[in-house]
């Protein structure tokens, strides 16, 4: 009979680990860092259970803490090559100037200080992890330096709004307002080939004026950055759309007086605005296909993707 060795696991396992005192420190740290958006989440979607001086909560980020630390603990190894490597890719992107420290530091700050006055904080995530569809494509496809793309948006503002005066602070807005409603007035929904996607640019949208929902966006977010806005594509459950940036919540409030009172008076009478606010607190408004005037109702309410056009 054939006897195997009898294996000291504890002792095996003492071996594998790392000894520094630093590991621990820098895993407790990440951990840390993990636990505020996760806590966050938690927070807005349990239910409050009114306990004195919020012991509810602060057991909830106890747990959450140790549970994540405990996690971290037993793949260390890996995380720490992982973080070695993740801060060389930092101390690079800060020395060329790209990404680096300072910015991936403001983008954690913006995220928690927008996840925390938000009802949904765990979108917010969503949208940053996931990939945005097709883009690439979609990237390409916005020819807004096309002259014939910015040729079309020109045409538009002469059409609508030209007359309007007194809201030079928002010459550039209401100019994206007259594209919206040009292209909306004019567009026919046709869906894609049965076989995939087809992503049409913007000056093949420009001929007929008919395509899908990314086709749309294509063409609005190409037209708009052609005289100065700033769009951005939002992806949800199955559907592309448009937004285009309006500011702070106090040229929300300017634009929404212009929507209601002076440029979609009939279109927008007794309806809401609808805008998402982005992690760095800047409002975006609702443009797409179905929307009958700008910050028109959303197809849908949640957020899997941004593409922002700067």
């Amino acid at each position: 009979m054939i006897k195997f060795p009898k294996i000291d696991f504890p002792q095996l396992k003492s071996k594998l680990q790392v000894k520094s005192p630093w590991d621990r420190i820098i895993i407790m740290l990440l951990s840390l860092l993990i636990t505020i958006p996760v806590f966050i989440i938690l927070h807005q979607n349990l239910i409050d259970l009114k306990w004195s001086f919020n012991l509810d909560r602060v057991l909830i980020f106890l747990v959450v803490f140790a549970a994540i630390y405990f996690l971290l603990m037993l793949l260390r190894t890996i995380i720490l090559i992982c973080i070695a490597l993740y801060l060389l890719v930092l101390f690079y992107g800060t020395v060329i100037g790209n990404y680096g420290f300072t910015e991936i530091s403001e983008d954690y700050n913006s995220m928690i200080y927008t996840m925390s006055d938000n009802p949904f904080p765990q979108d917010i995530i969503v949208a940053k992890l996931l990939p945005f569809p097709n883009k690439t494509k979609i990237i390409n496809a916005i020819e807004y330096q096309n002259p014939k793309v910015r040729n079309f948006a020109i045409m538009a503002t002469t059409k609508h709004f030209k007359g309007i005066r007194g809201y030079s602070d928002y010459r550039t807005i209401i100019q994206c307002f007259a594209v919206f409603k040009e292209i909306n007035n004019r567009w026919n929904y046709v869906n894609d080939p049965k076989e995939g996607d087809y992503i049409a640019t913007a000056t093949e949208s420009l001929e007929y004026f008919s395509g899908d929902c990314d086709d749309h966006s294509i063409l609005m977010a190409a037209a708009i950055r052609s005289i100065g806005g700033t769009p951005r594509l939002i992806h949800t459950k199955g559907h592309i759309y448009p937004e285009i940036l309006i500011g702070s919540l106090i040229d929300l409030e300017k634009v929404n007086y212009l929507i209601k009172n002076v440029l979609f008076v009939k279109e927008s009478k007794g309806k809401i605005i609808h805008y998402h606010i982005d992690e760095r607190g800047q409002v975006w408004m609702n443009l797409d296909y179905t929307a009958k005037y700008p910050g028109g109702p959303f197809m849908y309410e949640e957020i899997l993707g941004a593409l922002t056009l700067n």
